[in-house]
């Protein structure tokens, strides 16, 4: 019984090395610093008026740049200060890639301070990643407009 036990720890334990050399891979990848050229919308028709993380209008991310340090887990997006209607700035985030057995895997990240604590509960955000490649990567997540589910995509190009 107890070698059943043991043999079965091992193969779970070796199952779950290899699912992390993916995450590995894809953290790799996405360390460095990107730009969100484009905040577009598939799974319903219209121009949408939407909030992004609880943080500014969806027009204001574009042209921000995001930077994600693999080393330690955290990074930053800043939003340009061009346009008046934007509260451009530094924002401070912890990201990390979770790995999902039922489609995408996702970049989850949180609000941070400078001290590098969690901000707001730490409450988080989840996107799909939809594609990555060294100097691509688009993200999606869901949002519900008028009890209408429809999905934002993010382009982003690496720098």
């Amino acid at each position: 019984m107890k070698k059943a036990i043991v043999l079965v720890t091992i193969v779970a334990f070796m199952a779950s090395c290899s699912i992390s050399k993916e995450v590995a891979q894809q953290r790799k990848t996405i360390d460095g610093t990107w730009t969100l050229e484009n905040v577009g919308y598939e799974g319903s028709d219209g121009s949408f008026k939407a909030q992004l993380f609880n943080d500014a209008q969806a027009f204001c991310f574009e042209g921000s740049t995001w930077f994600f340090n693999n080393n330690n887990s955290t990074g930053t997006y800043t939003i340009p200060t061009t346009n008046s209607a934007c509260s451009g700035g530094i924002r401070n985030i912890r990201w990390s890639v979770s790995e999902s057995n039922m489609g995408n895997d996702r970049l989850m990240f949180k609000f941070i301070d400078e001290k590098k604590n969690d901000l707001y509960g730490g409450t988080g955000y989840g996107l799909d990643i939809v594609s990555l490649s060294p100097t691509q990567m688009t993200l999606k997540s869901n949002a519900t407009v008028n009890g209408e589910s429809i999905d934002v995509i993010y382009e982003f190009n690496k720098q």
